[in-house]
């Protein structure tokens, strides 16, 4: 008969769990971004939200984009046959999160007191920087993987950063 190894109690991998958890919300950051940046409300400086509803149907997506005053000001269908090309809260940009103002008695207002999907601020997601947030979900994963490892006994000890010194520990020697 085979010996299988222990059953590793559930917080032996919390660092993995968290780096899946970490990576998860960064492709969703990043989905959000590519998928909206294929619209014309991306770019329409005039488009202050953008109303996501992924309720109705499975296969599409349907956006509604308003103005300051909470206006309708376009509509736009994303279609969603492929699992990474869907558009689920993105908690970053839901407008619950960002404090977007929703002018009482609004379109906009209506739809966010509805709740049938969600409402992306889209000052938010425009100054969203996708390099920036691979790299900093980089290392919050490397550093979820490594409680692991210091609480396993694999690893001791750490450095992060360049392994240049910076300029100014270089010294002064003349050539």
């Amino acid at each position: 008969m085979t010996d299988h190894p222990p059953t590793p109690n559930g917080d032996e991998f919390a660092g993995f769990a968290e780096a899946k958890r970490l990576l998860s919300s960064h492709h969703g950051r990043a989905r959000t971004l590519e998928r909206l940046a294929t619209t014309d409300f991306f770019d329409d400086e005039a488009v202050v939200a953008v109303h996501v509803d992924n309720i109705a149907r499975a296969d599409r997506v349907f956006l509604t984009a308003f103005d300051a005053e909470g206006q309708r000001v376009g509509s736009d269908v994303l279609y969603t046959d492929e699992p990474d090309q869907h558009l689920d809260l993105t908690p970053e940009f839901d407008h619950l999160v960002t404090g977007l103002d929703m002018p009482a008695g609004s379109e906009l207002a209506a739809l966010a007191a509805a709740e049938d999907g969600w409402i992306i601020d889209m000052e938010v997601l425009r100054g969203y920087d996708p390099v920036a947030d691979r790299r900093g979900t980089q290392k919050a994963m490397v550093l979820a993987h490594l409680a692991d490892m210091l609480d396993a006994g694999e690893a001791r000890g750490f450095i992060l950063g360049s392994s240049e010194p910076p300029d100014e520990d270089q010294g002064t020697r003349d050539p």
